[in-house]
């Protein structure tokens, strides 16, 4: 059977702050396969993990930064001085491979030499039931892209490290790895999971097809126009309010969308910087000749969609959930500002006793029905694990 805890603590020295954390989650479980730690950037994350690793010492561990806190049954986890939150999962029917890469020439080799040394890490040759990633927010797809050249299509959840103010202080780790940019994983073998994969956003009508980018994530033009030109028509907002950093805010309650090929997802695509070509930097990778949605929702929806959100995974699961893996945009979580002790309240009440971690990323992934595993932005990624 399938078993959790999850423990936190926000003490300034790393060390103990992660060793308090590790001790916490482990109460209460035997044969621990495997931790999930989300920290802030301010820690020194060597020592942060060295702490958690002297509770966990036949544990593998992975994780990453985490923009501004963390989540569990104790509300908003967060401190000036840092935190950190610790998810411990026990089953003795579950083996669970980690691996971790910086980046090296090519971010989809890395994404096959991380499956072959996952597959390995957990005694296994063969695909795994689901697997979970983190990466840099910059080559998402790329690293799963590699992946799945090596294990096929597979059900992946997870997200991208974050730090506090977007400027590239993020980390991601293993036991034995700290890093800024590459990926980690950990591939599962035993029970399926359940994912439930949104933006909660509302369709508008205003939409458009993407006739010029630039490399991957730079739109330069909707239906022949400027991309930022467009935008501000269909918002009916200033040039100012989408010129540089300002389109990121701007974006939080009104992003693009793209629609997969059934129509069963939209997946969020975050404006990032207005630029003075009248392009716009967008956090996720785009394709020409695809179509584009202009999506809402206010911030009374971005928070009461946490709950929401959560109260549908535990329907579309059907059976009894050990366990609740919740990855939420640092974006929409940047929007709500102040209110985020609204988030935590509302999914406290819908977890009940089932033990949850929320971390907030710079980047979500999950996938549909038809496991079409897919990374978008300004998301949700909620995900459970059966007994």
């Amino acid at each position: 059977m399938l078993k959790a805890n999850v423990g936190s603590s926000t003490l300034a020295n790393a060390a103990d702050a992660g060793k308090k954390a590790a001790a916490a989650a482990k109460v209460g479980l035997g044969d621990i396969k495997v931790a999930f730690v989300y920290a802030s950037c301010a820690y020194d994350m060597k020592a942060l993990i060295s702490g958690v690793a002297s509770e966990f010492p036949d544990v593998p561990l992975l994780g990453n930064t985490s923009f501004t806190g963390v989540i569990t049954q104790d509300g908003f986890i967060s401190s000036d001085d840092g935190f950190v939150g610790v998810m411990a999962i026990s089953d003795s029917d579950m083996a669970v491979g980690v691996a971790g890469k910086a980046r090296g020439v090519d971010a989809f080799e890395d994404g096959k030499l991380l499956a072959d040394e996952a597959m390995k890490a957990a005694g296994k040759d063969v695909a795994p039931t689901y697997f979970y990633m983190a990466a840099s927010p910059a080559e998402e797809e790329f690293y799963l892209k590699g992946i799945s050249s090596v294990i096929g299509r597979v059900p992946f959840f997870g997200g991208s490290a974050a730090d506090n103010s977007i400027s590239g202080d993020w980390k991601l780790y293993t036991k034995d790895q700290v890093f800024a940019d590459g990926a980690v994983v950990a591939f599962f073998y035993g029970k399926p999971i359940t994912n439930l994969f949104t933006g909660a956003y509302h369709e508008t009508n205003d939409f458009g097809v993407i006739t010029k980018i630039d490399g991957n994530r730079t739109l330069l033009e909707i239906d022949g126009v400027p991309a930022t030109q467009k935008y501000a028509e269909w918002l009916g907002v200033s040039k100012d309010a989408v010129a540089g950093g300002n389109l990121l805010v701007t974006a939080i309650t009104s992003p693009l969308g793209v629609k997969d090929r059934l129509g069963d997802l939209v997946a969020i695509r975050h404006p990032m910087n207005g630029n003075e070509d009248g392009s716009m930097n967008i956090g996720n990778n785009l394709a020409e000749k695809t179509c584009v949605i202009r999506m809402e929702a206010t911030i009374d929806e971005l928070i009461s969609s946490a709950g929401e959100t959560l109260r549908a995974l535990k329907a579309k699961m059907g059976g009894e959930a050990a366990a609740f893996h919740l990855v939420h945009c640092g974006g929409r979580r940047a929007g709500i500002g102040d209110r985020i002790n609204e988030v935590a309240d509302a999914i406290k009440a819908e977890a009940g006793d089932v033990p949850f971690i929320v971390e907030f990323t710079f980047g979500e992934y999950g996938y549909e029905s038809d496991n079409n595993n897919t990374c978008g932005g300004l998301m949700l990624s909620f995900t459970g694990f059966y007994k």
